[in-house]
């Protein structure tokens, strides 16, 4: 019996020896005994990916070539530069209106003043009486937006627009035409890009942030201060323009944002106004210029502040939430002055 056990155990052993050699089979040696062996003997065998070193320009300097610089501002914007005509335009000679001078405003005691009161009001030109405003016509004298006209008469040197910072009014702190274009813009900054033609040739750009830049399209509100005022003397009701603001849209964050810009003092802006003409819808020959609209009242507005019953200083809006409310509100205050003057009359 014995020597039949040993001599199966012998037979089994040559099988197995003899099946590992003939698939050649043999032990893994390297089995990681823990799973932190396995991690520390993990390789990537993955190459890596070309990356580009942070500090390395994306253009080799010794290829860069002086390219051009180009100006990513708003095509279609405010200030533009228009060509003059060569010819007359017109069948007539129109030299005459160019030299209108403003008639002088009639002389006021304070002496004689009765009653006084500050009125700030809006002018809407989405608004169909207000289309002029928005005119966007040529002529020799520039483009005829209203609001061209202030940027013309600022560069021009014949007005100084006056900071509206925290909601000054009172023409304290003056400002040039390098500020008013900074406003419209943007901030400034330059990025180097490649030429589209030549990658070895490197461009300028010159970009404006413009998140706190007004859209030209959404500065289409003039904020007008007046001065109402009741003279014994005349036993009449004078009304005088003070300043002229125009007043942008902002969005930020999804939210609209009033901004006014600046502030011209509206005296010395009438000898300018004097030279350019009010678009007439009806008829071309009949038209006045922007002193003879301002003076005769030929606009649409909304009052949005008054110096009467405001202890506080403070807007419309922000005492009166509902926009119909405040609507009724500037409409009562038109009333009140209106019963004023014709309250003091004896019949």
């Amino acid at each position: 019996m014995k020597k039949t056990f040993l001599l199966c155990i012998t037979v089994s052993l040559l099988a197995g020896t003899t099946a590992m050699a003939q698939f050649n089979l043999r032990p893994n040696n390297n089995r990681p005994r823990n799973a932190a062996d396995s991690l520390a003997n993990k390789r990537d065998t993955t190459k890596p990916a070309a990356t580009a070193n942070a500090n390395k320009p994306a253009v080799d300097p010794a290829t860069i070539k002086p390219g051009k610089t180009v100006d990513t501002t708003i095509v279609g914007g405010f200030g533009e530069v228009v060509p003059r005509s060569l010819r007359n335009e017109t069948a007539a000679d129109r030299s005459q209106t160019r030299e209108k001078r403003p008639l002088e405003y009639e002389h006021l005691r304070e002496d004689d003043w009765l009653f006084s009161e500050f009125i700030w009001r809006e002018i809407d030109a989405r608004e169909k009486v207000n289309q002029p405003f928005m005119y966007p016509g040529k002529d020799d004298l520039g483009d005829q937006r209203f609001f061209s006209i202030l940027l013309s008469a600022i560069k021009n040197d014949s007005v100084v627009p006056f900071s509206a910072e925290g909601g000054d009014d009172r023409f304290t702190k003056p400002m040039s035409y390098e500020d008013i274009t900074k406003m419209l813009k943007g901030r400034l900054d330059t990025q180097l890009v490649q030429n589209a033609d030549n990658p070895n040739v490197v461009d300028t750009a010159v970009i404006y942030d413009t998140k706190f830049a007004p859209n030209p399209d959404s500065i289409y509100t003039f904020r007008l201060k007046e001065q109402w005022i009741f003279d014994k003397e005349a036993s009449r009701m004078f009304v005088r323009i003070i300043g002229i603001a125009p007043v942008a849209k902002l969005v930020i964050n999804g939210k609209s944002t009033p901004r006014t810009l600046f502030w011209i003092y509206y005296p010395d802006l009438r000898k300018t106004l004097t030279k350019y003409n009010v678009y007439n819808t009806k008829n071309y020959a009949g038209r006045m210029t922007w002193e003879e609209l301002f003076e005769s009242r030929f606009f649409g507005s909304y009052i949005v502040k008054t110096s009467s019953n405001n202890p506080s200083d403070r807007f419309l809006s922000a005492l009166i939430r509902d926009p119909l409310f405040r609507l009724l509100e500037g409409e009562n205050i038109k009333e009140r002055l209106f019963n004023y003057e014709q309250d003091l009359w004896q019949y």
